[in-house]
């Protein structure tokens, strides 16, 4: 049966979701579920960047990261095998954001990037935007060299997101982006973020470390419908 994952922190008309490995991304299956049309759920072409891409008429894919849009009636999307999904949501302005973490767009800041555009863009506030993170790779599942730990802490700043040992470095990528996103004063009760490790998890989740291969991906989806 396949199973998805409603943060708590998300209600009202806003949908917001994250799958499994059974339900993957498959658009046909999203567009029963939720009776919207396929032409009507949108994905970037994901390509490691810190590009954040604002909708507005146009749903012609482009290289992005990050979404945005107050345009409701649109299911917006990013696919994740280890990498952060995070979902944006400003109650008060209704925009509703989607975001691709890896190593590289915790690196660039690209959380920091999309609440910044938000605001910009949108005149949203901090403290009505509600951010929630998805099951991704976690801590001791997630070894990495100095040189990644170190662009990783220079975007970050201070916080509790990496353990170093005798064998090397292992970050966390959840707890790096949530503290980017505590920066840009998105208050601790906004934030919702599952426990889940996608490594410790390979029944349940598509893992890149795990599988050695990219074979398939699980996402997170958000829009106001």
């Amino acid at each position: 049966m396949s199973r998805l994952i409603f943060p708590s922190r998300f209600n009202g008309d806003v949908k917001a979701f994250f799958t499994t490995r059974s339900f993957g991304v498959d658009v046909k299956k999203i567009s029963k579920l939720l009776s919207i049309k396929k032409e009507n759920i949108y994905f970037p072409i994901q390509q490691h960047t810190d590009k954040v891409l604002v909708i507005k008429s146009d749903l012609e894919p482009e290289i992005a990261d990050g979404v945005v849009t107050q345009r409701k009636g649109v299911l917006i999307g990013i696919q994740v095998a280890d990498c952060v999904p995070i979902l944006f949501y400003d109650i008060k302005r209704s925009v509703t954001g989607a975001v691709h973490a890896g190593w590289r767009g915790t690196a660039s800041g690209i959380v920091k990037k999309t609440i910044a555009l938000m605001i910009e863009h949108f005149s949203s506030s901090p403290v009505d935007i509600f951010t929630a993170l998805g099951p991704s790779i976690r801590w001791r599942c997630y070894q990495v060299g100095v040189e990644v730990k170190d662009v990783i802490c220079k975007a970050t700043g201070d916080g509790k997101y990496f353990v170093q040992s005798d064998d090397g470095y292992y970050v966390d990528l959840s707890s790096a982006n949530r503290r980017q996103a505590l920066s840009m004063g998105i208050p601790e009760e906004n934030i919702w973020i599952s426990q889940e490790c996608t490594y410790c998890n390979p029944k349940e989740y598509y893992s890149y470390r795990y599988e050695k291969s990219l074979i398939g991906a699980q996402g997170g989806f958000i829009g106001i419908l």
